[in-house]
């Protein structure tokens, strides 16, 4: 978080277009047309479905959070969405920043002070918060990246600027960002672009996990229980 500053065929008898009288059908006679002209149509439609390329099969539709992150990020996924949509985000952008900011350890802790899941900076809670409560630790969090995005113009890459950096960097040159923030935007917007577009997996988010998130992800591991992937 801010270090400076607080995504068949189907037809009805009705369209069939008959009109009692003046035809060579009558009433009677009608749905069996109907049923046949249907069943007709039906087979004809089929022979037009083009054949599954098995070298290149069609990805499937993205749910509403994507597989690519790491399991221990995956562990909060019922949470994720449910607190995206309190906070009226993409969870599968709210998951991007879960994912860089902690690799869903809700007791991490940054040398500049950050807490938790979503390494909420301490000026952002109210005086009886508890920082490492991830219900808490989320609201804090998401409500200041939903900020962002609305100072983004709801520009993705803007909103995770200025969740890393202060949403005072939206408003300046990117080349004047600090370098921790465009290393943040460099991995989070492909790990988001990769989730919202329905993908399996992600180049991004393995070259982070390689680079900088081993360390978080086997500390986040160890914390639920899932030490062994």
């Amino acid at each position: 978080m801010s270090r400076a500053r607080p995504k068949s065929f189907q037809r009805q008898a009705a369209a069939a277009g008959y009109e009692q009288g003046g035809g060579c059908f009558d009433f009677l006679a009608i749905p069996a047309v109907v049923l046949l002209a249907s069943v007709s149509l039906g087979f004809l439609s089929l022979r037009n479905i083009p054949p599954v390329d098995s070298a290149n099969p069609p990805r499937a539709a993205p749910s509403a959070l994507s597989p690519i992150f790491r399991a221990e990020v995956l562990y909060w996924a019922d949470s994720i969405s449910r607190w995206a949509a309190a906070a009226g985000l993409d969870p599968n952008l709210a998951a991007t920043v879960m994912q860089i900011e902690s690799c869903g350890d809700p007791r991490a802790r940054s040398s500049a002070g950050a807490m938790g899941l979503f390494q909420v900076m301490p000026f952002h809670f109210h005086a009886l918060d508890n920082p490492y409560d991830p219900e808490t630790n989320a609201a804090r969090g998401l409500a200041y990246l939903a900020r962002s995005l609305a100072a983004g113009g709801g520009d993705a890459r803007l909103a995770l600027a200025g969740y890393n950096g202060g949403i005072g960097v939206i408003s300046r040159g990117e080349w004047s960002w600090p370098a921790q923030t465009k290393r943040y935007v460099r991995y989070g917007v492909p790990i988001y672009e990769d989730a919202r577009g329905g993908f399996s997996s992600s180049a991004a988010l393995s070259e982070w996990y390689e680079k900088y998130g081993a360390g978080l992800c086997r500390q986040a591991g160890r914390r639920l229980g899932l030490s062994g992937l």
